[in-house]
C-alpha cells in the first residue's frame, strides 16, 4: 500500500509564494501606468510600496526591468528598510511594456517578492472641454496597437473606450490619437481624460470666477445678487487634480478641444464673444499652470461646429487662435474642417462618427507629433 503525501508537503510551496505575494506590494508604478519620458530614451520611474507585515531580516530591496522576456540586472534600491515603507527612483528605458519585478533580500535569500506586469515610458497627455473630448462619438474605439493605456485619477487600464474620467458613454478620438502617437515613436501612451460634455468654457474657470451673461447649461454657474455670474470651480478642480497627479513635468502636454458650446447659441444672450473667450481660457491656462507647479504646454484646437448650415464661428475661432499666437498655447487641429460622413447622424449632428473620431485622433497627432520631435532631448531631461 502506498503511503498518502502529506498534505503540508504538498501545500507548504503554494503557501509559501502566496506569503511572499501578499506580503510585498507595490503602490507605484500601477499596473498599465505610463511615465513620461524625460528625454528620447530615458524616463524616471518612482518606485515605492510596503511591507503588509514587516519582514523580519530584510537588508535590501532590489528591483529589476524584464522587457521582450530578457530580465535586466538587479539594482538596489533600498537598504535596511525602515518600517514597513519603501521608495526609489529608477532611470528606465523608454519604451514598454516593462514587467518590473521587486524583491526583498536578507541573508542572501529572497524573502518576498512581487511583480507590476505592465509598465511604460513614453507618453502622456491630460484630455480636457466638451463632447468631443470625451466619450460622446458615434462609435466606441480601441486601440489597435496595444499601446495606449488610460487613468481615471486612481487607476490605469488599457484605454478602450469610454475613456474613464470623461463625460459620456460613446466613442472618443483618444484611441486613435495614442496608436499614432505610439506608432511614430515607438512608446506607450497614456491618456488622462477629464472632458465633459455640453460645457462652456465658463463652467471651467476656477471657482469664484465672475462673468456677466451664463452658458446655455446652467450646471456649474450661478447668478449673483448684483446679477453677475459665477463658476463654482468643480470642473477647474477635477483638472487641476488629474494635472497634479502626474507630478512636475509627468506629462506632455494639455490637449483642449472645446467652444461649441460657447459659439452661436440660439438664445443669442448665451453666445460668448471672442474677445472673453480668449480672456477665460487664458485664465485657465495660467492658473492651472501655477497650481501644477511648471509651465505646462497647452494645445487648443479650433471647435466651433454645430450642425450643417451652422459649421463655425469666426468669433470663437479667432479667440483660439489668437490664444497661439500670443503665446499661451500652442495650435491644436482645426475640427471644424471635420464634416459630412465624419459627424454623427449621417452627418447632421455635432458628434464625430466612427471614421470622424479616427480622423480627430489623427489630425490632432498631426500637431502634436511635431512639435514633441522638436522639443524632445536626446539626454536625459534634468
Amino acid at each position: 500500500m502506498k503511503h498518502p503525501i502529506p498534505v503540508l508537503a504538498v501545500l507548504l510551496p503554494w503557501l509559501t509564494a502566496a506569503m511572499h505575494a501578499a506580503t510585498l506590494t507595490v503602490s507605484s508604478p500601477l499596473d498599465y501606468q505610463v511615465v513620461q519620458r524625460a528625454s528620447r530614451d530615458r524616463g524616471v520611474v518612482r518606485i515605492a510600496g510596503e511591507f503588509a507585515d514587516p519582514v523580519a531580516g530584510a537588508e535590501t530591496i532590489e528591483a529589476r526591468l524584464v522587457t521582450d522576456g530578457k530580465g535586466g540586472k538587479w539594482r538596489r534600491i533600498a537598504r535596511k528598510p525602515a518600517g514597513a515603507r519603501f521608495e526609489a527612483r529608477w532611470e528606465a528605458p523608454a519604451g514598454g511594456w516593462h514587467r518590473l519585478e521587486v524583491r526583498a533580500m536578507g541573508g542572501g535569500k529572497v524573502l518576498a517578492d512581487t511583480a507590476v506586469a505592465h509598465v511604460g515610458v513614453g507618453e502622456v497627455f491630460v484630455v480636457a472641454g466638451q463632447s468631443n473630448s470625451a466619450n460622446h462619438g458615434e462609435e466606441r474605439q480601441q486601440p489597435k496597437t496595444g499601446m495606449v493605456a488610460a487613468f481615471d485619477g486612481k487607476r490605469w487600464q488599457i484605454a478602450n473606450d469610454p475613456q474613464p474620467g470623461a463625460g459620456g458613454g460613446g466613442g472618443s478620438f483618444m484611441p486613435p490619437f495614442g496608436d499614432a502617437i505610439a506608432a511614430r515613436f515607438r512608446v506607450p501612451v497614456g491618456i488622462v481624460a477629464c472632458g465633459e460634455g455640453g460645457t462652456s468654457v465658463r463652467e471651467w474657470l476656477p471657482k469664484g470666477a465672475r462673468f456677466p451673461n451664463p452658458p446655455t447649461v446652467l450646471s456649474h454657474v450661478s447668478k449673483l445678487p448684483d446679477g453677475d455670474w459665477t463658476c463654482d470651480g468643480v470642473l477647474y478642480a477635477k483638472l487641476v487634480a488629474r494635472m497634479q497627479s502626474m507630478g512636475a513635468r509627468g506629462f506632455r502636454a494639455v490637449l483642449w478641444h472645446q467652444g461649441e458650446s460657447d459659439a452661436n447659441q440660439r438664445d443669442t444672450t448665451r453666445t460668448l464673444a471672442g474677445p472673453l473667450y480668449r480672456d477665460y481660457l487664458a485664465r485657465i491656462v495660467r492658473d492651472s499652470r501655477r497650481e501644477a507647479g511648471w509651465e505646462v504646454p497647452w494645445f487648443v484646437a479650433q471647435a466651433s461646429y454645430h450642425v450643417p448650415g451652422d459649421e463655425s464661428s469666426p468669433e470663437i475661432r479667432a479667440a483660439q487662435a489668437a490664444l497661439w499666437k500670443d503665446g499661451v498655447a500652442l495650435e491644436g487641429p482645426d475640427t471644424d474642417a471635420l464634416k459630412g460622413a465624419l459627424r454623427d447622424g449621417g452627418g447632421q449632428g455635432v458628434h464625430f462618427s466612427g471614421p470622424g473620431l479616427r480622423e480627430h485622433g489623427v489630425r490632432w497627432a498631426e500637431k502634436v507629433a511635431p512639435w514633441i520631435e522638436r522639443s524632445t532631448k536626446p539626454g536625459l531631461r534634468k
